[in-house]
């Protein structure tokens, strides 16, 4: 009975609830979940959550890369398929290499040269993302939508993309890019030129140039794309990154990937941790203490944590002393952000000032000056120390 007594006493009060939370990440878990209910709401929204767990795919891509034609589309989609090891999806993926219960339909508007709706495009792709592989490996979704019905037939449909990228360049650029493109008739992979010629001599061979690539055709087209563009921003602007498709491959690639590794801000809770770093006199203690009174942050300077160690005696005192009286600028480094100190305020914000020679990152409240070691009781001090 004892030891049970022992053992509660050992343990912090309240429970570190938000910190276990954050580090399961359940916060974002549940937020996906409640999304996931609010897009397709189920008749049965526990049976819902049960599947949505098992397929455990949130972090799985779901990327719209649009764009101008010959803005290097289908070479970017292709890449973060393979990085990503995802599912491509564009229209001649679902043309001509995928068996949907309306491609046949969809090809019939093509070989009649009509255009083919917007409602059969945004059918062929539900059908297409709601397979296995797509809901598992994730989905890269090349050149849609292309206007703003489209947009909102996928969104009631429930597939709404987490990044999408928006490539743009000069148009006397694209229309000289278009010229180089290349159509494999047997397979309907697009190729190029300069930027993406096949190694293969048979593939090579069979290449021939699209009857619509004229330069006529490529203006046509890029005046359509400019006037949907608006209205496309407009529904994605909150995931929407654009990208200048005019550099060099490796740049562009390089962007999109930064981009799309990104998590978007998010309304699930978390506990905020600042830290202050800059050499002394550069405000660390009065940004922190003015950040700290307006957010109800819990706030620790270093430097004067271990002075007070020193002043009282502790085992941590003994141990920064020797390094204080030697004036050594790196002391502060012995209390680091694993320690319990970091966790003495579970369910608030905490914010650290180190002394270090660096330049402070928040310059954005007004200077004042203040006495050192203001916005922290001796009592908070006290009790942060104890948990050292």
């Amino acid at each position: 009975m004892a030891e049970a007594d022992t053992e509660d006493a050992a343990r912090p009060w309240p429970p570190p609830a938000g910190a276990y939370a954050e580090e399961r990440g359940l916060f974002q878990l549940l937020q996906n979940m409640l999304e996931e209910l609010l897009i397709h709401k189920p008749d049965d929204p526990i049976e819902f959550m049960i599947n949505h767990l098992k397929q455990n795919n949130d972090d799985a891509p779901r990327i719209c890369v649009l764009g101008p034609p010959a803005s290097g589309k289908t070479t970017v989609a292709m890449w973060l398929c393979k990085h990503f090891n995802a599912i491509r999806v564009s229209q001649e993926t679902l043309l001509f290499k995928e068996a949907l219960t309306q491609t046949e339909e969809a090809k019939a508007y093509k070989e009649r040269n009509q255009k083919i709706p917007n409602a059969l495009w945004a059918n062929l792709i539900r059908e297409r993302l709601s397979n296995v592989d797509c809901i598992k490996q994730g989905w890269i979704l090349e050149g849609f939508p292309e206007n703003q019905e489209q947009a909102w037939l996928l969104q009631s449909s429930g597939i709404f993309p987490r990044h999408v990228v928006m490539l743009y360049a000069p148009d006397t650029v694209l229309i000289e890019r278009s010229g180089g493109k290349r159509l494999d008739p047997l397979t309907q992979e697009v190729f190029h030129t300069t930027f993406d010629w096949p190694s293969d001599p048979l593939v090579q061979q069979r290449l021939v140039k699209p009857e619509d690539l004229s330069e006529q055709e490529v203006s046509k087209k890029l005046l359509e794309y400019h006037r949907n563009f608006p209205e496309i921003f407009h529904v994605y602007q909150k995931v929407l990154k654009s990208i200048n498709a005019d550099q060099p491959s490796v740049d562009v690639l390089s962007q999109v990937l930064a981009f799309v590794q990104t998590r978007h801000r998010s309304a699930a809770p978390f506990t905020p941790r600042v830290l202050f770093l800059g050499p002394p006199g550069s405000g660390k203690s009065l940004q922190a203490a003015l950040i700290a009174h307006k957010y109800d942050f819990v706030n620790i300077c270093c430097g004067q944590l271990l002075k007070e160690a020193v002043a009282d005696n502790t085992k941590l005192g003994e141990l920064v002393k020797p390094y204080i009286d030697s004036g050594c600028p790196g002391c502060s480094s012995l209390i680091s952000p694993t320690s319990p100190s970091w966790s003495a305020c579970p369910s608030g914000g905490l914010i650290l000032s180190l002394g270090r020679d660096t330049t402070a990152q928040s310059n954005q409240l007004p200077l004042q000056r203040s006495r050192p070691g203001s916005g922290r009781t001796p009592r908070m001090r006290k009790k942060i120390l104890r948990s050292a």
